[in-house]
């Protein structure tokens, strides 16, 4: 049998910590598997679907950033759909990156007011493309909130997602376009095998840290230290990276 190739095979950076992250991500993972925590199609190898993660969603629709926010950037991943769905049930604009970041417009805008379907349906990714339209970065509006997906996080607000890098990309890309701020809420809900100890979770320049992490059972303002402009770090991306993705082939200085 073939052997599945790691997220982060392309992953720039010194080696030693790339290594350190996959440890973390595939401790929580087991942790995720055995605990029989993570939703089909399983936890190993994406941002797992968590048991909970509705109730995680209404706990982080209980809170100010949330209450504040009119529109938002949001991960695609299935952990995250009930906070797309409850977005657009309050009436807030959505910004979905498209998965890895694939298409020359690379995200979706979910309109509240000019849905084809349910909120539920328009926010999967199957139902984004229906009731959504893609937009270019240039397109986009600042927005309020981002939302990002997790593998692991620790209460200073480091975090760690599959191992892509797309999560980082999409903030540095927003930031060099104006459209999100240092000071722009970052939140992720996650389940709490998902939240290990302050320190575990190497941290590069590059890593983008939470404001915000939210359980099914509490909510924790992380003790994250201040967030520098984003922008593309352009010496750690590979070229394989380069090339997979339209908008950084567009975007690569000369």
């Amino acid at each position: 049998m073939a052997r599945t190739r790691r997220h982060d095979a392309d992953a720039g950076g010194p080696a030693e910590i790339v290594e350190a992250k996959h440890a973390v991500r595939q401790r929580v993972w087991d942790a995720l598997r055995d605990g029989k925590i993570a939703r089909f199609p399983g936890a190993h190898g994406r941002i797992p679907n968590f048991v909970g993660a509705e109730a995680a969603a209404e706990r982080l629709r209980e809170t100010d950033v949330w209450k504040q926010a009119r529109t938002l950037k949001c991960n695609p991943d299935s952990a995250q759909w009930p906070v797309r769905q409850r977005a657009l049930e309050d009436g807030k604009t959505v910004y979905m990156a498209v998965p890895r970041l694939a298409e020359e417009a690379p995200f979706f805008l979910l309109d509240p007011d000019d849905l084809d379907d349910t909120p539920r349906k328009a926010s999967s990714i199957k139902g984004a493309s229906r009731s959504g339209r893609t937009v270019a970065i240039e397109d986009l509006e600042p927005v309020d909130l981002v939302v990002t997906g997790c593998v692991a996080v620790a209460e200073d607000g480091a975090r760690l997602g599959k191992g892509g890098g797309f999560s980082d990309l999409e903030f540095a890309v927003a930031g060099e376009a104006g459209l999100v701020a240092p000071d722009t809420p970052v939140v992720t809900t996650v389940h709490e095998q998902q939240v290990v100890a302050t320190g575990e979770i190497p941290v590069t320049d590059h890593d983008v840290r939470l404001d915000l992490l939210v359980t099914p059972d509490r909510v924790v303002t992380c003790t994250r230290e201040v967030r520098h402009p984003g922008r593309i770090d352009w010496d750690e991306l590979t070229e394989e990276k380069i090339a997979a993705i339209p908008l950084l082939r567009r975007l690569r200085p000369s």
